[in-house]
């Protein structure tokens, strides 16, 4: 990794999950303190993520287009901040919405491109890239706790100033780094793109993903107003979030040596199991800090593990295409999964918290269900 800018790259991933950091746990309490009830912060909450359906695909095919992709991203950057500086003008919901959703058709343009750009840097590491993306979760980690602890002793009016901060350094940190010719850009392309999605294991792929993050939809949009009304203050929600990163950390310093030693197959389906698990134990035991303490460590797998695994996995299937292999699952899964996880979340709240999650426990069963079934073969074994 003599090469490789090592810290450049993470700086990127530092402040992008430093700012996802700021807005998963405490978007949903901003939006309550403005008087909007839990259908309401459903719905703009999924805003955020059903822009990732779009946005990403639209930037992937435009990125593989032009072979500018540090440019769009600089660009995608830029733009997220500008349009978010509109939540200073209006609060009321049409306006937020409109915000919401200008500012994410850029910022999720980011990252996926951000995610070839660094293999394109790994050229023959690519077992390495969870050592980088690392730093995304500490960027993470010290966002969601220092937040946590400023919040219980400044009023969440401020935290916009904070987000509008952090895309400040997201934007400043991609005028760094540019893209790097690899190995896999120079390999002819085994088929098309309509031919790879066609294959039933990409299909199932794609499919697992998002019913992951619908999984995780009442986690990211309501696990603080949970923890907030089963009495934890908001530096303890913070900590809480934390610790699940924290896990995720530990197991991104030693995935690389688990995707050697175990088939992706195998790490997949132990993931799927244990998000089931997670939620069961969130829902319906979160008022014992001992069952939430353990529930939180198991995000190292509901996300760490999936999460390099699927970016290993679009490596493979999309050769020639990554951009907008990339792009297509973060959009299917981050976005539409997310959003959906969001919207029936909302929904679903006021009948209670144990309900909630168990549609996400739902959700994780029918995910390993289709991974047991579909997802085989040499591309998932390890290499």
């Amino acid at each position: 990794m003599s090469q490789l800018p090592y810290w450049r790259l993470s700086a990127f991933y530092f402040a992008y999950f430093g700012l996802l950091g700021a807005w998963i746990p405490y978007w949903g309490l901003y939006l309550q303190d403005l008087g909007y009830g839990a259908v309401a912060i459903g719905y703009l909450s999924s805003a955020v993520m059903a822009t990732k359906v779009v946005a990403p695909s639209v930037w992937g095919w435009l990125a593989d287009r032009s072979n500018r992709r540090a440019t769009i991203i600089r660009y995608g950057s830029f733009f997220a901040l500008l349009i978010f500086l509109g939540i200073f003008v209006r609060t009321d919901f049409w306006w937020l919405m409109l915000v919401v959703v200008g500012y994410s058709f850029f910022w999720n343009a980011v990252l996926a491109q951000f995610e070839v750009v660094t293999l394109s840097h790994l050229d023959g590491q690519y077992h390495r890239y969870s050592l980088i993306r690392v730093w995304g979760s500490v960027g993470f980690i010290a966002s969601v706790a220092g937040i946590g602890w400023f919040l219980d002793h400044w009023p969440i009016t401020v935290l916009p100033i904070i987000f509008a901060l952090l895309l400040v350094a997201i934007w400043v940190s991609s005028l760094s780094v540019s893209e790097h010719p690899s190995r896999d850009a120079g390999r002819e392309r085994e088929s098309s793109l309509w031919s790879i999605l066609r294959k039933p294991p990409v299909i199932a792929f794609f499919v697992v993903c998002m019913l992951l993050q619908i999984a995780h939809g009442p986690y990211y949009t309501f696990f603080s107003i949970h923890l907030d009304a089963l009495g934890y203050s908001k530096a303890t929600t913070g900590l809480l979030w934390s610790l699940g990163v924290l896990a995720e950390v530990f197991l991104f310093l030693v995935m690389h040596r688990m995707m050697a030693a175990f088939s992706l197959r195998n790490i997949m389906l132990v993931s799927l199991i244990l998000s089931a698990l997670r939620w069961y134990l969130i829902g319906f035991y979160a008022d014992a800090p001992v069952v939430l303490f353990f529930a939180q460590l198991m995000h190292a797998a509901t996300f760490g593990s999936f999460h390099a695994v699927a970016v290993e996995l679009v490596r493979r299937y999309f050769v020639g295409y990554q951009g907008q292999g990339m792009a297509l699952y973060s959009g299917l899964s981050f976005g539409g999964g997310g959003a959906l996880g969001a919207i029936f979340s909302g929904m679903l709240w006021e009948s209670g918290a144990g309900l909630t999650f168990m549609m996400a426990v739902a959700a994780s069963l029918l995910a390993l269900a289709i991974a047991w079934v579909y997802l085989r073969g040499a591309k998932l074994q390890s290499e």
